[in-house]
């Protein structure tokens, strides 16, 4: 069975067997291939998976991962929402998770423009629920997800989570930039040892509607125009999603160590850690392979005329030209590095595209 790999020795090293995990947002895109990966891969271990299954985006491609995960041993699913204190209480009370993953957020920049109050709610309120929770039901390891979009406006690339990150461009980067801040407080008070996990552009079969590569499908198939912002003159680090599911796999097994500071108080068991490709590809070129992979998938017809349905677009407000993810701390502490191409990546999603759409 799969364990520990590597990891350097100022790390507590978890087996996750036999463990009980909760995995919050487990009906997403990173939650649901998260939990079946686990579950696959370590024995006896629960999963406890908890979501709200809001309408976000298409509910059916939610109960879609989700009846992936439901006849297996070992998982139990509680529909809820990470805001309600009570219930996030009443589930560590009542399972005991002692490693705990929380991917349960309102995800996407532009949304956060024209509906501020779900990131509030859920970014916020719901991560302190799960801090409360964790301060009063103590727990081996706390990893959240975080986002590239923490380094905004940021010039210097790659992105380093030694830069400073002070300058968040939309509501959702500053509620991930607070979510890292909450979880250093507690590692300082309460020795919570967490994890922070700043994932770029993640995509694959089954993602998420509102991402890119999947709304760029939708609108193709339907013969509408896809917008390029910034004329394509963007640059983004995709992250293939079994990437993304590893890294994550590994993080959990090596929760930073509890020590005491000269001052009697904890330093904070606390690490932060990009996921990405490390190798952003400009839109144009990224669009230029997706059409290829449609056609090769038989989800577009060989003919498509792609030059009538493309549009250059200016920027829009909260984005930024690039995201490079420097990944040196994840090689050295873990020995991982994500490196699926992203023709390979893009295939795949084309082919799922095709048997679940079509």
């Amino acid at each position: 069975m799969a364990r520990f790999l590597q990891g350097k020795d100022s790390m507590n090293k978890i087996d996750l067997e036999n463990k009980t995990i909760l995995i919050t947002g487990v009906a997403g895109f990173i939650g649901s291939n998260l939990s079946n990966e686990v579950l696959k891969r370590f024995e006896n271990v629960k999963v406890i998976g908890l979501d709200s299954v809001n309408d976000y985006y298409d509910v059916k491609l939610k109960e879609y991962r989700l009846s992936k995960l439901e006849n297996k041993e070992n998982f139990a699913f509680i529909k809820g929402n990470l805001a309600d204190k009570q219930l996030i209480n009443s589930i560590f009370e009542k399972y005991k998770p002692e490693v705990v993953v929380n991917l349960a957020a309102q995800a996407g920049v532009r949304y956060s423009i024209e509906n501020p109050d779900a990131y509030i709610e859920a970014n916020l309120i719901g991560f302190y629920n799960i801090l409360e929770a964790c301060r009063h039901n103590p727990v081996e390891h706390l990893v959240y997800a975080s986002s590239s979009s923490v380094y905004g406006g940021n010039t210097k690339v790659p992105f380093s989570t030694d830069d400073k990150v002070d300058n968040p461009i939309s509501l959702y980067a500053a509620t991930k930039k607070s979510n890292e801040l909450m979880a250093h407080c507690y590692s300082k008070l309460y020795d919570i040892p967490s994890t922070g996990l700043r994932f770029f552009t993640v995509y694959g079969p089954a993602g998420r509607p509102d991402m890119a590569y999947f709304g760029f499908t939708n609108k193709l198939l339907k013969g509408e125009k896809i917008k390029i912002f910034n004329y394509g003159n963007c640059k983004r680090d995709f992250t293939y999603i079994d990437d993304i599911v590893e890294g994550i796999i590994r993080v959990m097994q090596g929760a930073p160590n509890k020590k005491t500071g000269e001052d009697g108080l904890p330093i904070p068991p606390y690490a932060v850690y990009n996921i990405g490709n490390s190798n952003p590809e400009n839109l144009l070129d990224f669009v230029q392979i997706l059409q290829e992979e449609l056609i090769r998938a038989g989800v577009l017809p060989k003919d498509y005329d792609f030059e009538a349905h493309k549009e250059l677009v200016p920027m829009q407000a909260g984005d930024v030209p690039v995201t490079y993810a420097d990944t040196t701390p994840l090689e050295r502490d873990f020995g991982f590095k994500p490196n699926t191409p992203l023709r390979e990546g893009l295939r795949k999603f084309a082919e799922w595209y095709k048997e679940y759409y079509m």
